[in-house]
């Protein structure tokens, strides 16, 4: 498959200062150091915990802000071999100048507090597009239009403050707004989370018939696994800002071999009485990503434990072809958890 980013030791520190002259005593690890390749035209799911850097990295990737230390290569269209920009290390004078602002976009999680509330509807899509796209006039309204029109809404919504709108009407908005650049690849950070229901349905139908019709590529974090299941070709499961678990989505929900994955799986709710297996509850919280602990960072909530889990960080390896696992005892997690909670439900 053809990449379009390989993530290299990613990392975003944010530092603690304390005293009186306020110098840095400390960091908060959000982000400690993740290699992944997404590839084009994929969608790739990222879940796990609140805090566990799943936002800092779509951030991190479309530069919002300066990763603290890694790489992020960006291989643009016909650059299957070399990359064309490292977004980790470049300028942002060098990025705007290469055109990759317009090529990396991103729709945030609240509709409410990422459209302008003092702003029209058609000056909201309007704005990357005279930006980054230098277009103006008829040619601008007529791209609006046809960007509202992708996302179900018509010529009557122009002419609206955001407010008049639903919240899913607002998130068709956000959306418009995210691929009114022509971008490659869009960070989705729980587009759905906001919104009932039915209508994160009709968001994620939006979504897959974008994907399919302009060969977008997705980052999709979220809390919701059957969403993910949904939408996502690979899953990636985060904790404490490493990854823990990569694999195809059949293989996550069918077979996950590391316990944090299985803790996640369990959680799901099982409309069907008969189901015996019990629930993985962890005990104690996540710890601080200010002060992680040694060895494997589960290890703390992890109910197979062991002796070398406390001293030794467990690398991400692969166990099969696509599923990667950083677990020491990742072969025998299956059998693990069928003789303490029963036999793991694979048919979600």
């Amino acid at each position: 498959m053809e990449k379009i980013l390989a993530l290299k030791n990613l990392k975003k520190h944010y530092p603690i200062l304390g005293g009186v002259l306020r110098r840095e005593i400390g960091a908060v690890k959000a982000l400690d150091g993740i290699d992944l390749d997404i590839y084009r035209g994929e969608c790739l799911g990222v879940v796990g915990d609140s805090g566990c850097g799943k936002t800092t990295a779509g951030k991190a990737i479309i530069r919002l802000f300066k990763p603290t230390d890694g790489h992020v290569y960006y291989y643009g269209k016909g650059a299957e071999s070399k990359a064309s920009a490292d977004l980790a290390r470049e300028k942002k004078s060098r990025i705007k100048r290469l055109g990759l602002r317009g090529r990396l976009q991103m729709v945030f999680q609240d509709p409410t507090t990422s459209l302008d509330p003092r702003m029209l509807i058609k000056h909201i899509v309007a704005e990357p597009i005279k930006t980054l796209k230098r277009m103006s006039g008829r040619d601008l309204e007529e791209r609006v239009l046809e960007l509202l029109n992708r996302v179900g809404l018509t010529r009557d919504h122009l002419l609206r403050y955001p407010h008049e709108f639903s919240g899913g009407q607002r998130q068709r908005i956000a959306v418009a707004r995210s691929i009114a650049t022509d971008p490659e690849f869009i960070v989705l950070d729980e587009p759905t989370s906001a919104l009932d229901v039915s209508v994160q349905s009709q968001i994620l139908n939006l979504l897959k018939s974008l994907q399919k019709t302009l060969q977008l590529t997705y980052m999709f974090i979220t809390h919701h696994l059957l969403v993910v299941k949904y939408i996502s070709d690979r899953v990636a499961v985060m904790y404490l800002g490493k990854i823990v678990e990569l694999a195809h989505t059949r293989v996550i929900f069918s077979k996950p071999a590391h316990p944090y994955t299985h803790a996640l799986m369990s959680a799901i709710p099982i409309p069907d009485v008969t189901h015996q297996q019990q629930r993985i509850v962890l005990s104690g919280d996540v710890p601080s990503p200010a002060d992680p602990p040694p060895g494997c960072r589960f290890h703390t909530r992890c109910p197979f434990a062991v002796d070398r889990c406390f001293e030794q960080e467990p690398l991400l390896e692969t166990i099969e072809t696509g599923h990667l696992v950083a677990c020491h005892r990742k072969n025998e997690t299956q059998k693990l958890v069928s003789e303490k909670f029963g036999q793991p439900r694979s048919d979600y």
